[in-house]
């Protein structure tokens, strides 16, 4: 509650939705009731709806999605072009050229200039490589059998593969515009440390402890000899 304030007082309503993903995420795999869950999504649903009354700025972001003709829609329209000038393989590395004309190119659109430069090939590898993260950590999680490390992880991990997904998303126009980085390929150093970090604490708590299962089963036997 206390993270969800902050963020409305900014406002940022990109982070604030991420992290009500991520919440509602950990609230499910907890096994917390559906009734719950639902009432979660609804509560997410009528704030969702509130933000687009009454902010201004996400107001017009929304309408200029749904109706691309009510606004200005230059920094998209740039993206979408540097998809098609790429193509399949890219015009090749420091080749790009709609960079130059393309608003926060190098984070919020770091992977509309990727499309560019090395391809769509490239930008599949690119969601690929985030999709192949995220499934790894989660089937190496269900081996776990402490729970919080379970929830931790997964938090996490769902965490670093929706922030990309929605910043991928926002590059094609399947969302509208959130000033969301891409994880790891984006300019900006707080981003990458915050990334970093999460990235390290996932590490931390998936690693394999065979050091720790053996003093465990030495401990078991001196109990019981």
């Amino acid at each position: 509650a206390m993270v969800a304030l902050v963020l409305v007082q900014q406002p940022d309503f990109g982070q604030l939705t991420l992290i009500t993903i991520v919440f509602a995420a950990i609230f499910f795999l907890a096994g917390l009731s559906w009734f719950w869950i639902a009432g979660m999504a609804g509560l997410a649903i009528a704030g969702g709806y509130s933000a687009y009354r009454m902010v201004p700025h996400v107001t017009s972001r929304v309408d200029r999605f749904l109706d691309p003709a009510s606004g200005d829609t230059y920094q998209i329209e740039r993206a979408l072009e540097a998809f098609r000038a790429g193509g399949l393989f890219g015009r090749g590395p420091g080749e790009g050229v709609v960079k130059r004309v393309l608003p926060d190119a190098h984070t919020d659109f770091i992977f509309a200039v990727a499309a560019e430069e090395y391809g769509v090939i490239v930008g599949l590898l690119i969601l690929g490589l985030f999709g192949f993260i995220v499934i790894r950590t989660l089937l190496r999680v269900q081996e776990e059998h402490d729970l919080f490390v379970q929830l931790a992880a997964s938090g996490l991990i769902v965490l670093i593969g929706i922030q990309a997904l929605i910043n991928i998303a926002v590059n094609v126009n399947l969302l509208p515009a959130k000033g969301m980085t891409l994880p790891f390929i984006s300019y900006g150093g707080s981003s990458l440390i915050a990334v970093a970090l999460a990235l390290g604490m996932l590490l931390a708590l998936t690693r394999r402890r065979a050091g720790g299962a053996l003093h465990h089963r030495t401990y078991t036997k001196r109990a019981y000899a």
